[in-house]
């Protein structure tokens, strides 16, 4: 509480809480065990992204109004924010592909979101702050430089995703020194980067990258990978649905 850091933790909390329950009770679901059904109105049925919205909006907008008033019911909001995140976050997937692929692989986009609200929240929460940035000694000079650094730690960042190396880039930017190996090494072979600048499709194709860029992600990657993949079916549950590549159109 000395650090104004309760509703931080306590949407942290919400939303551990928020994903877990939600995945043991879809679980149950698919395995029809018990009372538990899915949520229907008629013939539609109702995903829980929908609540997830009603609570986000809930918790943030009463958040916006007690924020100045009391330091209690702001971290009451920031817990009905964090139910509302983990909802929306289970269904991330169907978000992005505009269609039910919760258990399909594509659904798999959807734990490593929570996984990332996750992570990102927990070193929030360490009082880490992103891209480097720390409060200027008020001189003309500190300020430029404080800038010229989150400037630096962003671009490096942004070189860093782009190279496919995800996990690398998001916590390079709270521990800037890993976007230096993170921004200079080769890019994986399936991100834009290599897309751009490597693959033979690109403006000048570099086919020896591309190849050793390929041989460390079947080396290296793929071992990860799987491991990754069991532990998210461990705790979601197992995403082995067929997938049917429909889309919605508007």
């Amino acid at each position: 509480m000395d650090t104004g850091r309760l509703p931080l933790f306590c949407f942290f909390v919400a939303l551990i809480g928020a994903f877990v329950f939600t995945r043991i009770n879809v679980r149950l679901i698919r395995a029809k065990i018990g009372w538990f059904r899915n949520v229907n109105v008629g013939e539609m049925h109702i995903h829980h992204v929908v609540f997830g919205v009603v609570l986000t909006m809930l918790g943030g907008v009463s958040g916006l109004i007690v924020s100045g008033i009391s330091q209690t019911w702001y971290a009451v909001t920031a817990a009905v924010f964090g139910v509302g995140a983990a909802l929306i976050l289970d269904e991330f997937a169907l978000i992005l592909h505009l269609h039910d692929v919760y258990w399909e692989a594509e659904g798999r986009t959807s734990v490593d979101a929570v996984f990332i609200a996750i992570a990102i929240t927990g070193l929030l929460l360490l009082g880490l702050r992103p891209l480097g940035w720390e409060r200027s000694d008020g001189t003309p000079q500190g300020t430029w430089l404080t800038a010229g650094v989150i400037v630096l730690n962003l671009a490096l960042a942004m070189v860093t995703l782009l190279k496919g190396k995800i996990w690398t880039g998001l916590a390079g930017l709270f521990i800037p020194v890993l976007l230096i190996p993170g921004a200079l090494r080769l890019a994986r072979p399936g991100s834009p980067w290599a897309h751009w600048f490597m693959a033979p499709g690109a403006r000048h194709p570099r086919p020896r990258q591309m190849a050793r860029a390929e041989g460390r992600e079947e080396r290296w990657r793929r071992p990860v990978i799987r491991a990754k993949i069991a532990f998210q079916e461990f705790v979601s549950g197992r995403h082995d649905l067929p997938s049917t590549r429909r889309r919605i159109r508007r």
